[in-house]
């Protein structure tokens, strides 16, 4: 599906009937009348829920911020005044319930998620030719809404539940905690590995290495263990000899990707920031994007000598101004770059599956086999090397750097608030584990929401 631009995008799915997200995409009787009556009306809409995560607001940039830049690897490069102030203070435990990416993001994710809302409502009344299509596209947009609900659980917390499509203003706001939220996602995602094909732009093994993510997130390990399996057993992926060929539009649907974000350059509207903000190959050099991430010396320390990773993700030609090499592309103008984002690749399954067996030989065996890639030896079974937990969180530090995976996997593993408070030099109380749930939306729903406690 790379080079499908998505000019078809179709705002009637995402409008509200005012500025807040409570509304939730309400469609008019007049947009329910016009659309949503065929295969190429539903292949728009689900082209339009694709298209919100490309978006600014979501994966686009602000999901680095929070899942990225928010942990240890990454830090705000733009500095803490003017523009920058709110990077700032995202990187730095200071962040407001009134702040702009923190709004910008919640509403946007929840105008993609009434889209999806939307699609799933009303597909199944729909006129198809075929109806694989049909499914296909039903399953599409449960992964996609679970997709976008697992950040929300991670970055917010205590977030509305929201799973029918709105048809009028006035929504009944049912704000759930993060173990509902992913509770959910684990019966979306087991409808949509059945909906979803074994090859495509999402596929059902896409499904299943989402549903082994969210149920680790949960708590719930050992049902992390058979959808991982499957996505193994399917012998379908495998990782990329060469972990430097993971990365740029030539590597793009590899045999180690299980899904990306597309993004094409061209100047149409549809290109990538990744390039701008993280290299100096963009527009303004490194740290000069519209967020500017720089890299941190304690992602540079961690690791170990020889291991082929680190050239292929940070180059410290300069020793003063490291970047990373993820996200070469050659854009012509800002905001677009040719890089896809990769949001879930095989070796992710293999750690995960390595984290839901727990400690043992075959959970090692999995850890070596990521290892080996890197040509680095067998990691250290014995006590002498730290715990497991530790083990195996240092080995995903070094793997997904800068793939957002890095806040998520502090906060699983209990090590945020000692990781950040050395890495700031703040007190651990000032380490928030959940971002404040925008003033507006609490505002406009006052019975029925709440503000996560660490903000109030």
């Amino acid at each position: 599906m790379k080079k499908l631009i998505l000019t078809l995008f179709i705002p009637l799915l995402f409008i509200s009937c005012g500025d807040d997200f409570t509304n939730l995409g309400p469609l008019t009787e007049r947009n329910v009348n016009n659309f949503y009556k065929n295969e190429t009306d539903f292949q728009l809409a689900i082209r339009g829920a694709l298209d919100g995560l490309q978006s600014r607001e979501t994966f686009g940039v602000n999901f680095v911020l929070f899942m990225e830049m928010r942990a240890d690897n990454g830090a705000n490069g733009g500095g803490a005044t003017g523009l920058a102030a709110s990077l700032e203070q995202l990187d730095t435990f200071t962040d407001l319930p009134s702040g702009e990416e923190i709004s910008a993001t919640y509403n946007a994710v929840y105008k993609v998620i009434a889209g999806t809302n939307n699609i799933i409502a009303r597909i199944d009344d729909a006129s198809f030719d075929n109806e694989t299509v049909r499914d296909q596209i039903k399953g599409e947009a449960y992964f996609i809404r679970s997709l976008l609900y697992y950040h929300m659980a991670v970055i917010f917390g205590n977030v509305p539940l929201q799973l029918e499509e709105v048809t009028s203003p006035d929504v009944e706001v049912n704000q759930v905690s993060a173990t509902a939220i992913y509770d959910q996602i684990a019966i979306d995602l087991a409808m949509a590995e059945d909906l979803l094909p074994e090859t495509g732009r999402i596929t059902k093994w896409a499904a299943a290495s989402l549903l082994g993510r969210v149920h680790l997130s949960n708590g719930n390990n050992s049902a992390a263990v058979a959808p991982l399996q499957r996505v193994v057993d399917s012998m379908q992926f495998e990782l990329v000899p060469d972990y430097s060929n993971l990365w740029g539009a030539a590597n793009e649907g590899n045999i180690e990707s299980i899904f990306e974000i597309e993004y094409i350059t061209g100047n149409v509207g549809e290109g990538s920031s990744y390039t701008d903000n993280y290299t100096p190959l963009g527009f303004g050099g490194v740290g000069g994007g519209g967020a500017p991430q720089n890299v941190t010396d304690d992602i540079i320390g961690a690791y170990e000598a020889g291991d082929e990773r680190f050239d292929a993700t940070i180059d410290t030609t300069d020793p003063a101004n490291p970047w990373v090499r993820k996200f070469i592309s050659n854009p012509t103008v800002s905001s677009d770059g040719d890089n896809n984002w990769m949001e879930l690749r095989y070796a992710e399954v293999l750690l995960n599956l390595a984290e839901a067996l727990g400690e043992s030989d075959a959970a090692y065996d999995l850890i070596d086999e990521v290892r080996d890639r890197a040509d680095l030896g067998g990691v250290d079974r014995t006590p002498a090397g730290g715990t497991f937990e530790e083990k195996l969180l240092q080995e995903r530090r070094v793997e997904f750097a800068f793939e957002n995976k890095r806040w998520a996997d502090l906060k699983r593993f209990d090590a945020a608030k000692s990781v950040m408070s050395a890495h700031l030099g703040i007190p651990e109380a000032q380490v928030t584990l959940l971002f404040p749930i925008p003033q507006a939306a609490i505002d406009a729903s006052p019975d029925d929401m709440t503000q996560n406690p660490e903000h109030q």
